[in-house]
């Protein structure tokens, strides 16, 4: 779900995506619960809209189920769409109405075009001003004629007058302003509209040569003799206030716009990338292009002027701050703020901003600890969401990340949440630790992460979370899995940390330099698998060694 389609948000207020990294973990997804609901309350003015960047791991999804918050929205990019732009105020107007009122609408608004819609409020086309002129200010020496068919009610309409006899029909003659005597030889045939003054005999005339509509000009009204024969003869009679050269210069404005329409105009729709339409934008005529729904309504309009210094969607990073983990197309981002536990990645901003990168267990024990430096309370489902995740950082309050702060903010939460926040962690771990039904591949790339080397080597470091050795069986179909992945994303090195929580022991699987890898930790490998007592922690314990050793 889009955050502008999501409930309860309001669209005039600025979005702020607050997203952890890819392939994320139980931390990353309830830190940005966490610091969303937190920064909303501190700062109505933006809506600030927690973010997934992949599919929720089991652990994950059981933490949420448990506590009733809802998965964040998957944000597959923050690169500039058609919707972060769009005008969404503008004028539209049916195909048959008169182009009368699509200038009218145009001059209110202030736009150089307008869409046209059929009758079941479909993109028809666009009227523009640029279509008017060449249609209607051209030098011509021709009678002027109703190209395309309009009816008596819109003639009557557009001149603000008054039908005083004859029926609803269409017109499709030519259009006369008769000021000539009587006498003189006429070019007026039948189906023709004649504009006439206060003049009953040039009235005749028209009604005798077959017009099929008589317009009396100057507010005139004829004679009972004149309108008895109108009414025999089927020529149909409007007065108008307007003189009588206005009245046949608005005549033709009475055509509907389906004759004056681009038929096929550039569209977009919301989700579409700004940098893949802005091209044909510029070079089209009437330079816009009409956002359309999903039933070709008109639902925006992006134009030329839109394009100048576009506002750059905006986002809060937590538990991350390598490039190659955040969200796609950061680099083209105002990043606001990068909240995180691990060390100073590659992410590089434009201007100076809040950074917080502190050595503790969890990302979500920063998120607390906001909390309670602003005097506030975190809602029930989101302080069970964000225990999760510091159980879960920290294996319990086993891992050698963890510190005395992440001690603090548990008891805080166990007070708060009237819960065993030992055995909350222990069931979050056993309820999720059955890997027997997920696929080899799906395990080495659940939770995932990317480093690069000093040396400009990619290498990838992956960790599963079991209790007991059961998926050790696996190591052959693990291994291959991992060749794979290697293969494919071009790695120098891919590892899987088969970590048992209650044991505290790590079995690191490797695909690539095997040897290297065990004589960084001073261990012996077995088949491409090295036995790690006591390591539970890839960020402190297995990817600094992994980096510099290689």
């Amino acid at each position: 779900m889009c955050a502008r389609n999501r409930p309860g948000h309001n669209p005039q207020v600025p979005t702020v995506h607050v997203t952890g990294h890819r392939n994320p973990d139980t931390d990353s997804i309830a830190s940005a619960i966490g610091y969303a609901e937190l920064k909303r309350r501190l700062d109505p003015s933006n809506d600030y809209v927690p973010a997934r960047l992949g599919d929720c791991n089991p652990q994950t999804r059981w933490v949420l189920e448990r506590c009733g918050a809802p998965e964040p929205e998957f944000l597959p990019h923050v690169m500039l769409r058609v919707g972060d732009l769009m005008e969404t105020s503008f004028p539209s107007i049916g195909q048959d109405e008169p182009v009368r009122e699509a200038g009218l609408a145009m001059a209110r608004s202030g736009c150089d075009l307008v869409p046209v819609t059929g009758a079941d409020g479909e993109l028809a086309g666009l009227v523009t001003t640029r279509a008017l002129a060449r249609r209607y200010i051209r030098e011509s020496r021709d009678t002027s004629a109703l190209r395309e068919a309009t009816y008596v009610h819109a003639v009557a309409e557009v001149l603000e007058g008054e039908l005083l006899t004859g029926a609803d029909r269409p017109l499709s003659g030519r259009v006369w302003v008769h000021s000539m005597d009587v006498r003189t030889p006429s070019g007026i045939s039948a189906g023709d509209v004649v504009v006439v003054g206060n003049r009953a005999d040039a009235q005749r005339l028209a009604i005798d040569l077959g017009a099929a509509l008589l317009v009396i000009s100057g507010g005139a009204r004829p004679d009972p003799e004149v309108l008895e024969l109108a009414a025999r003869r089927g020529t149909a009679v409007i007065t108008s206030p307007l003189d009588t050269y206005v009245s046949g210069r608005m005549i033709t404005l009475a055509a509907p716009c389906r004759g004056v329409m681009e038929p096929d105009p550039l569209t977009a729709t919301v989700d579409d990338l700004l940098s893949e339409v802005s091209d044909q934008i510029k070079e089209s005529h009437y330079g816009a292009a009409v956002v359309i729904d999903s039933r070709r309504r008109p639902i925006g309009l992006l134009s030329r002027s839109n394009l100048v210094a576009p506002q750059r969607r905006r986002v809060i990073l937590v538990d991350h701050a390598e490039q190659a983990q955040s969200v796609p197309g950061v680099e083209q981002a105002e990043i606001l703020e990068i909240l995180d536990h691990h060390h100073i990645g590659s992410i590089e901003t434009r201007v100076p901003v809040l950074a917080t990168f502190d050595p503790v267990g969890s990302t979500s024990t920063l998120v607390v600890e906001r909390f309670r430096q602003n005097g506030m309370e975190p809602s029930r489902p989101t302080a069970l969401a964000m225990l999760g995740a510091v159980l879960s950082d920290t294996v319990i309050l086993n891992s050698p990340t963890t510190t005395e702060r992440d001690h603090a903010v548990v008891a805080y939460l166990e007070r708060a949440l009237a819960i065993d926040a030992r055995a909350y962690g222990k069931e979050m771990f056993e309820a999720t630790s059955d890997t027997s039904g997920v696929s080899a591949s799906e395990l080495v790339g659940r939770d995932a992460k990317s480093y690069q080397t000093a040396g400009g080597q990619a290498i990838c470091i992956a960790q599963v979370e079991v209790v007991g050795g059961g998926l050790l069986e696996r190591r052959a179909e693990l291994l291959a899995a991992m060749t794979v992945a290697r293969s494919n994303k071009d790695l120098n090195l891919y590892a899987l940390m088969v970590t048992d929580v209650l044991e505290h022991l790590t079995h690191l699987l490797v695909a690539g330099d095997a040897a290297a890898v065990a004589r960084a930790f001073g261990a012996e490998p077995d088949g491409g698998v090295i036995e790690l007592p006591g390591v539970m922690s890839r960020k402190k314990q297995v990817a600094p060694r992994l980096l510099q050793a290689l």
